[in-house]
């Protein structure tokens, strides 16, 4: 690392990092947070000239303690909000019709109607050389307010002792730079946090031509869940000790059975997200799912003394809070070399319900609430409710205890969903109840992994969406949002992430 003092106007800044690893925009960025002159208006006088972003710091003659001059006008300063975001659909009609005129006659406009708001979501992040997998993985995770409350809860000193200094340090990277997002009303430069990430994983690292390579959003997605499940798990407890399982983990059981020989056995296992597998069978997330969940696998028959295919049936027997499906777009193409991309369009829903993919344990849990949702949408049609009587033998009322008294129709407040997933002031407990709702979505734009570029679509608090471009937050429709399903080269799903509905029980 060299350190460099920067003179800006009237101020010496000392001790400046210059990691000649890194292109130049990522040394303009840091500059940034120290100045607030964004990086497009930086001049940074160099040998030969202008600092340029793309330039090789080895050509450049930089050497230990020097002083670079900076010019450039810094961004004003914005205050937060004092009030969350204000949309113009959510204001009375009247009011709507004011701004609304107002913003569409300003000589300065250039936001559509339907896009209109004045503020309301958090930071976007710079990308610091085809990082756009990392911002878009981050800016994902980062709308999961239960992930937030336990990163905030994480000790920075005294780590458990079975979680590696690497993984200590990056999750403590990961709490900071939520932190900044949720703190900035400009962009933000997550170097302390990519320069973990390479750490810990090198593969992120790699270069090509002096450049940092394009990577998988995917990968980086499974190995940053695989480090926060080490470093949040809570010790010396038997209730819910993997805090990321909890959230993200399904539970996963398969029958796995050979034909040819008759043998039979059963296998379990955690995962963190579903596989849609496509083909040309495949138009909708469903079959994508159904086909995903049964495989053909080669192994060893001791009945057969040899080799032989075996069909693996699997089913989900535990459900997470948060529901990750990865559309499984990329292979190795062997003639080629190289991966390649399925461009193929699949549809897939606002609102998902799992059931029919759940072993019959699992569907028997759900039966009841999915009842009181059943019900409570039949009380708002105007419907009379399927309730039983406290004596009925049938299964509803075997499933829980408390059907009989909770779903009475009395309770205008019986369907929950609650942001921190914990039970409410009625003492209630929450249950699943299969049926989950779109909150973000991971797209790659372009024909292979290892080039293209990743974008993250996020529903805020307020129900808006908004299209995470790495520095640029853009406000989306959300009947956009099911458009990205595919078919050509503009943007298409890659991951998406479901939110459980769920009801008090």
């Amino acid at each position: 690392m060299l350190k460099v003092s920067v003179k800006w106007q009237k101020e010496v800044f000392s001790n400046v990092e210059i990691d000649p690893s890194q292109p130049p925009y990522v040394f303009k960025c840091q500059l940034y947070d120290l100045t607030g002159v964004p990086p497009e208006r930086q001049k940074i006088m160099v040998k030969g000239g202008l600092l340029k972003d793309d330039s090789d710091w080895s050509t450049l003659g930089v050497k230990q303690g020097q002083r670079l001059m900076m010019m450039g006008t810094a961004d004003e300063i914005v205050k937060a909000p004092e009030k969350g975001p204000v949309f113009v659909e959510d204001l009375p009609e009247d009011e709507q019709v004011v701004a609304l005129c107002f913003a569409l006659a300003s000589p300065f406009n250039t936001i559509s109607h339907d896009c209109l708001c004045f503020q309301g979501h958090s930071a976007g992040l710079f990308n610091l050389g085809n990082t756009c997998y990392m911002n878009s993985t981050v800016q994902c995770l980062h709308s999961v307010p239960e992930l937030k409350s336990a990163l905030s809860k994480y000790s920075q000193s005294g780590r458990s002792n079975d979680v590696d200094h690497s993984s200590h340090m990056l999750t403590v990277a990961t709490c900071e730079l939520f932190n900044d997002l949720d703190k900035s009303v400009k962009p933000v430069a997550p170097m302390q946090f990519w320069m973990l990430l390479r750490k810990k994983y090198p593969q992120f690292g790699q270069l090509h031509n002096g450049s940092f390579m394009q990577q998988d959003a995917e990968e980086c997605w499974t190995q940053l869940l695989y480090t926060l499940s080490q470093s949040l798990r809570l010790p010396n407890t038997s209730e819910n000790p993997d805090t990321v399982k909890g959230l993200f983990g399904i539970d996963i059981i398969s029958r796995v059975h050979c034909q040819e020989s008759g043998e039979e056995s059963s296998e379990t296992e955690s995962i963190y997200s579903l596989k849609c597998h496509i083909s040309q069978e495949v138009n909708h997330l469903h079959e994508g799912l159904k086909h995903g969940l049964k495989s053909e696998l080669e192994k060893a028959s001791p009945a057969l003394g040899r080799s032989a295919i075996y069909l693996k049936e699997s089913c989900i027997n535990g459900l997470p809070r948060y529901l990750t499906v990865q559309f499984v777009r990329f292979f190795w193409k062997r003639e080629s070399n190289q991966k390649a991309k399925i461009l193929r369009k699949v549809d897939y829903p606002l609102e998902l319900d799992v059931y029919d993919f759940c072993s019959d344990d699992l569907r028997k849990k759900l039966e009841a609430p999915r009842k009181k949702i059943r019900d409570e949408e039949g009380k708002k049609l105007g419907l009379k409710s399927s309730e039983k009587s406290s004596d009925s033998k049938d299964t509803d009322v075997k499933m829980t205890e408390a059907e009989g008294s909770s779903s009475n129709g009395t309770e205008e407040s019986s369907v929950a969903t609650s942001q921190d997933g914990v039970a409410s002031d009625t003492g209630k407990e929450p249950q699943l109840t299969g049926v989950y709702d779109l909150v973000a979505v991971l797209t790659h734009k372009g024909r292979s992994a290892d080039s293209g570029h990743y974008v993250a679509w996020v529903k805020q608090e307020s129900g808006k969406w908004i299209e995470y471009d790495d520095d640029n937050p853009i406000p989306q429709r959300e009947g956009d949002i099911t458009k990205l399903s595919g078919g050509g080269d503009w943007h298409m799903a890659y991951i998406c992430m479901y939110k459980a509905r769920v009801v008090e029980m």
